[in-house]
Order: C-alpha cells, then sequence, then structure tokens
C-alpha cells in the first residue's frame, strides 16, 4: 500500500493544476481564452526543441526535405488535442502536387495549426534572411531547407525568389507562402490584395500554384476569445473547435511571364476569396463591412482568350490602408500575451514579395498569437 501511494501521490499533486485550469477555463469565457493561449503557446516551445531535434536525426538519415512535415504533423496532432481543436481538409490530394507554390490565406497565429495539419512531404517556406542567425529557430530552419530572402534589398530579394524556384524544381519540392503579406482578421470573410513574390517564383520557375483556404474563424477566436463549436463546411455539420481548410485545384503557370504575375495574383485571389465566402459561415448581425468593398476585376492572361475590361483605377493607398485597417485589428492584444525567448523572434514586416509575417518569421511552430477585436 506504501509503494502504492508513494506513485500515486506525486501524479495526483500533478495533475491538480491542470484539472484546477480545466475548472477554471470550463466556468469562466476570460480565463478559458488565456489557459487556451497558454497551452497553445507551450505546445509551440515544445515542438520547437522538437524540430531541432528532427532536423539534425533526419537529415543525418537523408530526409531533409521532410522534417517539416514531419514537425508540422507532430505539432497539429498534439496540439489539437491540448486547446481541443480539429480540422478537416477538403482536396488534400492537390497538396502533393510536386513541385509546386502553396498560397494560403492569413488571419491570425492560429493559421499554424492549419499549416500542421495540411503542410505537405517535402515542401519548405520561404522566411527572412534574418531568421537565419537566430538561436535553435534558425538552425531548425536552415537544416530543414528554409528559403531565406534578404528583404533590405530589392535586388537581392528578387535574385532570392528566382534562386528559390530553381530550388523547386531541383528538389521536386514545394514552398509555401503568404501572399497578402500580413495578418486579415476579419468578423466577415474577405483577403487583403496579394503581393506578386509568389507568383514570380511560380512563373520564374514554370510551377503551379495550389491555393488553400481555411473558413474565417473570427467567431471562435479573436481578442478575448476562444471558443469550441459546430461549424457546417459546405453542407457538412462538423462537431469542431475550427474551420475546415480546402485546398483549390492547381493554377497552371506555363506559358507566363513574369509581366503577367500581377494579373495571375489578381486571379488566385479572387477564386480564394469566393471559396472563403463559400465555406465560412455569415458574419454576425452588425458585423457586415459597412460598405461593399469593389470588386476586383480579373486582369487577362496570356491563356484567356476574350479580354476583360480595365479595372477601374483604384483611389491612392486604398490597398495600404486595407492592410492598415487589418493589421489594427489582428494587433490589438499583441501585448497580453508574452512568451518565451523561442517565440518572441517574430515582428511583422510586410515587402512586395510577401515574405515578411510574424508566421513567416516563426515557420510552422513558433510565433506569439494576435487576435482580432
Amino acid at each position: 500500500m506504501s509503494l502504492l501511494a508513494t506513485i500515486v501521490k506525486p501524479l495526483v499533486y500533478f495533475s491538480l493544476p491542470f484539472f484546477a485550469l480545466k475548472t477554471l477555463a470550463d466556468a469562466n469565457p476570460v480565463a478559458r481564452y488565456y489557459v487556451r493561449i497558454g497551452l497553445y503557446l507551450s505546445t509551440l516551445g515544445v515542438c520547437s526543441l522538437w524540430g531541432v531535434i528532427c532536423s539534425i536525426g533526419m537529415g543525418l538519415a537523408g530526409r531533409r526535405f521532410d522534417v517539416f512535415y514531419v514537425v508540422a504533423r507532430s505539432f497539429y496532432h498534439l496540439a489539437s488535442r491540448v486547446v481541443g481543436i480539429r480540422l478537416v481538409v477538403e482536396g488534400e490530394e492537390y497538396l502533393e502536387t510536386r513541385p509546386s507554390v502553396l498560397v494560403g490565406n492569413h488571419q491570425s497565429m492560429l493559421d499554424i495549426l492549419y499549416l500542421g495539419r495540411i503542410f505537405p512531404h517535402r515542401a519548405s517556406i520561404m522566411a527572412k534572411k534574418e531568421l537565419q542567425w537566430s538561436p535553435l529557430l534558425g538552425q531548425f530552419m536552415t537544416l530543414a531547407g528554409a528559403v531565406f530572402v534578404d528583404r533590405g534589398n530589392n535586388a537581392r530579394a528578387v535574385r532570392s525568389l528566382t534562386a528559390a524556384g530553381e530550388i523547386m524544381k531541383e528538389r521536386h519540392s514545394s514552398l509555401w507562402l503568404f501572399p497578402e503579406g500580413t495578418r486579415s482578421m476579419r468578423p466577415y470573410p474577405d483577403m487583403l490584395p496579394f503581393k506578386k513574390g509568389a507568383f514570380h517564383t511560380a512563373i520564374q520557375a514554370q510551377v503551379p500554384i495550389v491555393p488553400v483556404v481555411c473558413e474565417n474563424y473570427w467567431r471562435l477566436y479573436r481578442q478575448g476569445v476562444f471558443e469550441s463549436g459546430t461549424l457546417k463546411v459546405k453542407g457538412t455539420r462538423l462537431h469542431a473547435r475550427l474551420t475546415a481548410p480546402i485546398v483549390l485545384p492547381p493554377v497552371p503557370t506555363t506559358g507566363l511571364i513574369a509581366a503577367d504575375a500581377g494579373a495571375l495574383a489578381i486571379r488566385v485571389h479572387d477564386m480564394m476569396v469566393e471559396a472563403l465566402r463559400e465555406i465560412s459561415a455569415p458574419p454576425p448581425p452588425g458585423m457586415e463591412p459597412k460598405s461593399a468593398e469593389p470588386a476586383v476585376t480579373t486582369s487577362p492572361l496570356p491563356t484567356v482568350a476574350s479580354p476583360t475590361p480595365a479595372p477601374a483605377e483604384p483611389t491612392p493607398k486604398e490597398p495600404e490602408q486595407l492592410r492598415a485597417d487589418s493589421r489594427a485589428s489582428t494587433n490589438t492584444s499583441e501585448n497580453s500575451v508574452s512568451s518565451s525567448p523561442v517565440l518572441s523572434h517574430s515582428k511583422m514586416e510586410g515587402s512586395e514579395y510577401g515574405t515578411e509575417t510574424e508566421e513567416d518569421d516563426g515557420m510552422v511552430l513558433v510565433g506569439r498569437p494576435s487576435q482580432g477585436r
């Protein structure tokens, strides 16, 4: 009996804080938000260390370019249980299109979870060059085959994008980017205008673009809110605590040239916004956009037979204003949650190439959550 007590007592004492946190989270929405954020950050920290270990071990085993896949899946399986989140993917077969440029919509740090769920084999992420020298994170990314971009020099950035295309073809691998370039959390489903970096890379390498769309989850996750619920995704009732990302069919770039990057970005943006609105729940009453945003007219690509009318010229600085509004909606509680040194590298800095976002800084596994109002 004394031996049993010696074993059981420490387990009971160790589990008490977890039961207390769960009870508190169940009783109070604000407490639930902070408890789940704390668990989410803790999972990110654990998986960051796991990423370094995997990078070394898998590099020695000759599987360097599957490191992100293994670490991302590890994070998803752990985090989905810790914070009670489940995702169901539609069109997952398109993720195995290689080589390709993968692009996804960017709402908040919770996007890391859907990246963990969908990140394919033999894929990497583009990130700013400064992260290459970050302790632990830089080593993990370098060993895993990340592509680094020098954002401080436009000519070097262009060369990096060109090199990324060559690397993709050489490795027969894929590359992930967030083309919005910054977070865009809103009560209603929409996306910011795309930057051209991902599309220049795809055209230069003549590889397809694979769009990934995650449903708008503002009603479940924002400042002070981290809830569960039953969501409807394309007519199917799913008991989930987040949304279901869908993967659209690849968009070919064969025959396109650099001058077509802008038109291609608009075309893919329109496809993704249409899918986002289709799979997302309607916004709560009173949360609709104050005025309907003008539809973006798709510029004709060489592969399109009939031309479309030229779009009306936007008012000056319209995209910049959209980005500023989005940043204001997602950064209101940035300082309300502290993180460990490993998790504090992330700062949001945009460029026309769409590679310097907080999630890009942290790759799939490192960062700090931000929430919209």
